[in-house]
């Protein structure tokens, strides 16, 4: 059988078109190498399957395609096997090892020399060239850059710290923070347990770029709301010694979320965090009146922060048009792709600080590039200089344990902090236990864990033949012949959608009441999964619940919408005020006696006043039934009952990361629930995300070249 060094370039875009054919690439990408083969004809086959494969890795999150890694393991660039049913087998295609067999790096580089393609990293910049060739990892123009215009914009803001560092009033910030962080202030002697929330607010505050991770429940939004009060503070408080307060103004902050559901969530918890505030033990530094003011509580997407330009992929604000703020806050930011990240990079003024709050562990964007987790890959060992312990220490009166020292760190490693110790999950907790074990990657201790017994935790067989496990399940939360009654299902919304429904010609707050309870209590349960497609996916399971929902006469589907309804929002609607992400439910509106009810849509308001927006059904274009939810949908939302359901076959999809998401989606129960037969979960625990990308190479390079003498 020919393999890729000896087919010609006809020969090898027959190839891709079978891969095509078979599932196992995208339709764009075979087009992608065909267009450079049009315009090169002369190109070598093993280029056309480099450019096809390096488009398609964007497609599944990675910024590049590694070459060595393909050599390696040809499955790591194609979407082997497919996600959903399996394709006809009756297509003929050879195997990725098969067309690879036999290359080696240096082939494949010397394949890639075709300057009018591909241009070196060093001359990649001034070159026009649809790739650029990093070492062994080969980009498409724009993701190079992307990650270039990254790395450049947060060298640059690390290298403000010292300047910033300098500036710092160290005695008032060390009586703002242990204003701040009372109790912590007055640990009990022999205490020896750092105060994560409050070095991290003291980090945050001697660097322009800065990020605050954590898991679920280590109060990420609780520290950054303290760390504004921090900056505003100095800010608009007196200078150590001075007779009156400065005349500075306030800091100009702006909160932002990648998603729309993800900003409304923000918007519920920070305005609370914002009234715990201790203000009066701030007044000796600064008017509180003045400080409750200066710390924003209005959450929006990152969309609406740059300014959205309909038909482009370009933002309204950028270097030209840079944004009017001094700090900028982004939840949620392992949801940032790449580009986003390079578009914000580029949109901030050179003296404004940015600051990223997210779980390191949780899974990166769907699109390209996994920002949050490259940058953070190295946060729970410390790497803190001597330099950053002393003044950390001196900032804050917290100790920072020797084995987080290292005389090499990097200057990264000085603008990030690690909150350790979560407030949501307890020490008897099952699902904080079983994240654990999952994020180490341990599948014994996941095995071992169903047999401790913990109350917040349950594992169900649902067999693809048999409903009842399932029916037990999405209508009761039923999990096995015990059933805790704290447990719902998706009875719960159900039967509150119908008991509480309001007589015809209720008012318009009644109605509203009875929206909002519905979705409240549509909170209180979601199954979520790993796929799209197939019985085990979006698609086969929301027909799948729909059906067993309707056979216990909860719902009464009529066509495409129906009361009970739950839809997904799929993309930003600004008209309507609806962010991707969005769940809403359809409701019958009783209108006038005697007149038939009326279908709307019924959302949260997302402002964090517990509202609800209501929207005609015929008005929504993006959305779908969301019995069944993705993971990756999942990301900024919580549910006092998640049940997690994987696939009965093992897919690339499946990794520690997308479990851990699932399981932490949970607030009080989780229930794993597994197709008939051997659970895929092991091999799912045991496979991390490896997304290729150059970016924490980069400036890990860059950082030790600049630490060389002169």
């Amino acid at each position: 059988m020919p393999h890729a060094s000896r087919e010609s370039a006809t020969q090898m875009l027959s190839v891709l078109d079978h891969w095509v054919e078979r599932g196992w690439l995208r339709t764009l990408d075979a087009a992608f190498a065909r267009f450079l083969w049009t315009e090169v004809p002369h190109s070598a086959p093993l280029l056309l399957l480099a450019a096809a494969l390096a488009s398609h890795q964007l497609g599944r999150g990675h910024v590049c395609l590694d070459l060595q890694a393909t050599l390696d393991d040809p499955t790591f660039a194609l979407s082997l096997p497919p996600d959903g049913p399996q394709m006809l087998a009756a297509v003929p295609a050879q195997p990725p090892a098969e067309v690879l067999a036999g290359v080696t790096l240096a082939q494949w580089q010397a394949a890639l020399a075709a300057p009018d393609l591909v241009a070196l990293e060093a001359a990649g910049a001034a070159a026009n060239t649809p790739l650029v060739l990093a070492g062994t990892r080969l980009y498409l123009r724009r993701y190079w850059q992307y990650e270039q215009d990254v790395r450049a914009g947060i060298e640059r803001r690390l290298a403000r710290g010292a300047q910033l560092e300098t500036a710092l009033p160290l005695d008032m910030a060390r009586a703002t923070l242990d204003a701040l962080f009372a109790p912590s202030a007055q640990k009990k002697p022999g205490t020896t347990r750092a105060d994560w929330q409050k070095l991290a607010c003291a980090l945050a505050a001697r660097s322009a770029f800065s990020i605050v991770t954590g898991g679920p429940g280590t109060g990420k939004t609780t520290t950054v709301v303290r760390l504004l009060a921090l900056l505003q503070t100095l800010a608009l408080g007196r200078a150590s010694g001075a007779a009156h307060e400065t005349s500075a103004r306030p800091l100009r902050i702006r909160l932002a979320a990648p998603t729309g559901k993800a900003a409304a969530r923000l918007n519920e918890s920070i305005a609370g965090a914002v009234e715990r505030l201790p203000f009066d033990a701030l007044q000796s530094h600064v008017d509180s009146n003045a400080l409750r003011k200066a710390i924003p509580t209005v959450v929006t997407t990152l969309h609406r922060v740059l300014g959205t330009r309909p038909g482009s992929r370009r933002f309204r604000h950028d270097a030209a048009n840079p944004l009017p703020v001094d700090v900028l806050v982004i939840d949620e930011a392992s949801m940032v792709d790449l580009e986003m990240m390079a578009a914000v990079l580029d949109a901030l003024p050179p003296s404004a600080r940015l600051i990223l709050l997210g779980d390191k562990d949780q899974l990166a964007s769907v699109e390209a590039g996994a920002v949050l987790g490259e940058l953070c890959d190295r946060a729970r060992e410390g790497h803190y200089t001597e330099a950053t312990r002393a003044w950390l220490e001196a900032a804050t009166g917290e100790h920072i344990d020797a084995a987080m020292l290292d005389a090499h760190g990097l200057p990264l490693d000085q603008a990030i902090a690690m909150l350790r110790e979560s407030h949501r999950f307890a020490a008897d907790s099952g699902i904080g236990a079983l994240s654990e074990f999952v994020n180490a990657g341990d599948a014994v201790g996941v095995a071992k864990i169903w047999a401790r017994g913990y109350a917040d935790l349950a594992r169900i067989v649902c067999p693809a033949a048999d409903d009842g496990a399932l029916r037990a399940l999405i209508v009761d939360g039923r999990a096995g012949e015990t059933h805790d009654a704290r447990r719902q299902g998706y009875r719960h919304y159900l039967d509150t959608m119908h008991a509480t429904r309001p007589e015809a010609g209720a008012a318009p707050n009644a109605l509203g009441a009875w929206a909002a309870g519905v979705l409240a209590a549509h909170g209180a349960f979601q199954l979520l999964c790993a796929l799209r497609r197939g019985p085990w996916g979006v698609d086969g399971l929301n027909r799948r619940v729909a059906r067993l929902l309707h056979e216990e006469g909860l719902i009464e589907p009529r066509g495409d919408w129906y009361a009970g309804r739950p839809v997904l929002v799929t993309h930003n609607d600004y008209e309507l005020g609806l962010m991707n992400g969005d769940i809403g439910i359809a409701l019958d509106l009783p209108v006038a006696p005697g007149e038939p009810p009326v279908l709307r849509v019924a959302f949260p308001a997302g402002d964090g006043s517990g509202g609800v927006k209501w929207v005609s059904p015929s008005r929504l274009q993006g959305v779908e039934t969301v019995f069944a939810l993705t993971v990756h949908k999942s990301q900024g939302s919580e549910f006092t009952h998640a049940a997690l359901m994987l696939p009965d076959t093992f897919s690339p999809i499946l990794t520690r990361e997308l479990v851990y998401t699932g399981i932490t989606r949970a607030r009080a129960f989780l229930t794993l629930a597994v197709p008939e037969g051997r659970s895929v979960l092991d091999r799912a625990v045991q496979s991390k995300v490896q997304r290729a990308s150059g970016l924490m190479a980069g400036l890990v390079s860059d950082a030790r070249r600049e630490s060389l003498p002169a």
